[in-house]
């Protein structure tokens, strides 16, 4: 039903004409309104749907159509390994025009600053993580953007929790996106036997750092992260520094103090489970002037910056990971700083480094 529902928004130039003739609305209307619908769904996506499929799964096996959960249960059983493997991405998945709403809800940019060789593999650090990494998604699970226009030959793989990989359906959607686990035998593959042209997305900050995230505040968690300078000098695979400006301007969140309950809580669901549960909150679905699960919709503009050429080490040292782990932090920096002014931020701006 859902990949029904999607590709039944995929046929994005129908809909509109469709919904104009009915309702008579103008055409700048219907787009807004396809366009909250677009981030609708992936918000919901994000947040419930591994649970709901799960849920659902589980129902369905307790009826007369366990069969069709059974042979499902049985498929998942023989495709569990795919997801560490590179997963199964879909060119026409990537290329639904709901992507497209997505990215005009916002609206999300992707700026190519360098070109990146075909003969070389990459990991992106991507900066910040904000609440849901909705500029990560849009840019390199999708198409919307133009990610395969402007960097041609390149494959993107956005890495998120292996948890969501052992959830029935979800994984399957998400795999569709290039979308990929984030641990080591997933990367292993693709950087070792994937041949080249391949650019893993590891949003560096991870969990710790949307717990930071804030309207007004340009900070990242990178200064105890070396794990992905570690895997790229392994591979020799180069690394890019990327910062998304206006990731976290899109939701308003409950900050706790480091000693307080609620913070203790937060880390605790971090280490246990993998990700910290926020108090967070967006615009309604009928106003912006209430409060809801919709995302405010201020501009993410995501800047890929200059890849620093990384030697291939089998076993680098921890010398060796902490120069080119500096060399990285001073490229975001200068990245940040060359930048921050275009797209709205004052020139004092200072990206703080935790």
């Amino acid at each position: 039903t859902l990949f029904l529902f999607f590709s039944f928004l995929g046929t994005g130039s129908s809909i509109l004409s469709a919904l104009q003739d009915l309702f008579w609305l103008s055409k700048s209307k219907v787009e807004k309104q396809l366009q909250i619908i677009s981030v609708l769904q992936w918000v919901l996506t994000f947040l419930i749907m591994g649970v709901a499929c799960t849920l659902i799964l589980m129902y369905i096996l307790c009826t007369d159509c366990w069969v069709i959960a059974a042979l499902y249960l049985a498929w998942l059983v023989f495709d569990w390994n795919t997801p560490k493997k590179g997963g199964r991405r879909s060119q026409w998945v990537r290329n639904w025009a709901i992507w497209r709403y997505f990215r005009d809800y916002f609206p999300i940019r992707l700026v190519k600053t360098h070109n990146l060789l075909t003969t070389r593999n990459y990991i992106f650090g991507y900066h910040p993580h904000g609440i849901m990494g909705l500029g990560a998604f849009c840019n390199f699970s999708t198409e919307a953007t133009g990610v395969g226009q402007k960097f041609p030959g390149i494959r993107p793989y956005l890495a998120t929790l292996a948890g969501n990989f052992r959830m029935p359906i979800l994984r399957d959607y998400l795999m569709s996106g290039g979308i990929c686990p984030v641990n080591r035998d997933s990367i292993d593959y693709i950087l070792s036997k994937n041949g080249s042209g391949n650019a893993i997305i590891i949003v560096v900050g991870g969990a710790a750092e949307s717990l930071n995230c804030t309207p007004g505040k340009n900070s990242v968690t990178l200064k105890n992260r070396k794990g992905f300078v570690k895997l790229a000098l392994r591979h020799g695979a180069d690394l890019v520094p990327v910062y998304s400006f206006g990731e976290n301007e899109v939701y308003k969140q409950v900050i706790f103090e480091e000693d307080s309950w609620g913070r203790w809580v937060q880390k605790k669901f971090q280490k246990h489970i993998g990700f910290a549960p926020c108090i967070f909150h967006g615009r309604g679905l009928f106003s912006s002037n209430t409060w809801g699960l919709l995302p405010y919709s201020k501009p993410i503009t995501t800047v890929v910056g200059e890849p620093i050429t990384i030697p291939k080490i089998d076993n680098p040292s921890q010398k060796e990971v902490d120069f080119y782990h500096s060399i990285y932090v001073d490229s975001l920096i200068k990245l940040f700083d060359k930048y921050k002014s275009k797209f709205g931020l004052p020139e004092t701006e200072v990206l703080e480094v935790n």
